[in-house]
């Protein structure tokens, strides 16, 4: 009988910062939108709390969800090229 415990689990014994960095390797652009969105609703965020003007934040919104999608975009273009 052939016991199949020498199947390797390479996968499982990474931890998470090595797979993160891993990810981000395979999909640059998807740290990239995700970082740029943080900084868009951070920003977005203090200027609603300092001023209160709500059409602010639909415009920040608006400005973070268009980042995302332009960077996803250019991380599909990158990978098909």
């Amino acid at each position: 009988m052939s016991s199949d415990t020498d199947v390797s689990l390479s996968s499982y014994d990474e931890d998470q910062g090595f797979k993160l960095i891993r990810k981000a390797r395979e999909a640059p652009f998807v740290p990239i939108a995700m970082a740029g969105f943080a900084a868009i609703a951070a920003c977005g965020s203090y200027k609603l709390k300092s001023r209160g003007n709500t059409e602010t934040s639909v415009h920040m919104r608006v400005a973070a969800q268009g980042f995302v999608v332009g960077a996803e975009t250019l991380g599909v273009g990158y990978s098909m090229y």
